[in-house]
């Protein structure tokens, strides 16, 4: 007996602790950038789509941007075509451009909708050439290849965000229909490009002027150079973990990108740990969250 009146203890004080929240953010716009363990663990999945559910039910207006590099390199594999990266980008010729819209416009994204339908959301899936939604150019990459002067790479059909076409999603925002978006552009010739999930989530945020920008990711979040968890971090204070070197590797692309939604108005922007379970409702609905709080003054004293 004892034992269930403090699980119901515990319920209570977590409900009282979110209703400031759940308070201050109705009506607020999330965007949410999916991928990493929470995208293929099925305990993990579940947990994100019922997360995402909540979200709206509460009043909220919660975007999703899915990612799917994994699934695009097991399709590629079992259709015996070879994947190359340059800088952590996958090399994308016309036919592996065909495979990356099959897999994130079809495979992954209707996984996700299904998932959140199934979790009693209602969800719609797009990509970026839905309703003009992202129009994009191709990607330059400029590398040094060992020598003294930069050389540019090309790598195909990846792209970079040149405007997003806000009008589907501004529809969507004012129903109860939760927008599920895969990262594929189109440029004025109407060619198709693959784009950095990240990066459009950021410039889903910025156009949207969106409270949050989520970013799930399969670590802690941003750490110290003794493995300390940080949060509540200013503009300022993450600059200089760069400059330090404290960031670099792989969590460097993701600050950044982090550091250019705050920059260009979103209020805070989140790198989360997409392995814990209910990651997006611990982080937005309680006072300790589960990963990096990034805001342009921060909450911490430089």
């Amino acid at each position: 007996m004892s034992l269930s009146i403090n699980n119901a203890k515990n319920i209570a004080k977590v409900l009282t602790e979110s209703l400031p929240y759940i308070q201050k953010f109705t009506k607020c716009t999330v965007v949410v950038k999916y991928g990493g363990n929470a995208m293929v663990d099925e305990k993990l999945k579940h947990s994100f789509a019922r997360d995402i559910v909540l979200m709206k039910l509460v009043g909220m207006n919660p975007i999703v941007v899915h990612g799917g590099g994994p699934q695009i390199g097991n399709v590629l594999d079992q259709l015996n075509i070879e994947s190359n990266f340059v800088d952590g980008l996958r090399v994308t010729d016309s036919q592996t451009m065909d495979v990356v819209e099959m897999v994130l416009g079809g495979l992954v994204n209707k996984e996700i909708v299904n998932l959140l339908n199934k979790n009693q959301g209602k969800a719609v899936g797009v990509t970026g050439k839905d309703g003009n939604l992202i129009k994009a150019k191709k990607l330059q990459i400029k590398t040094r290849n060992g020598g003294p002067s930069e050389e540019i790479v090309d790598i195909g059909q990846v792209g970079e965000v040149v405007q997003i076409n806000t009008e589907i999603l501004e529809v969507m925002k004012d129903s109860d229909f939760i927008p599920v978006i895969a990262p594929i552009g189109t440029d004025e010739s109407g060619a198709s490009y693959n784009i950095n999930a990240d990066s459009v989530a950021g410039e889903i945020a910025k156009v949207l002027g969106a409270e949050k920008l989520i970013l799930l990711t399969n670590v802690a979040g941003v750490q110290d150079k003794q493995g300390n968890v940080l949060t509540g971090l200013s503009i300022k204070q993450v600059a200089k973990l760069i400059a330090d070197k404290t960031l670099q590797g792989g969590m460097l692309p993701k600050v950044e990108c982090a550091l250019k939604a705050v920059k260009g108005g979103v209020h805070s922007a989140h790198i989360i740990d997409g392995r814990v379970e209910h990651a997006v409702l611990l982080e937005i609905f309680t006072d300790e969250g589960v990963g990096t709080l990034i805001t342009k003054n921060g909450l911490n004293q430089d």
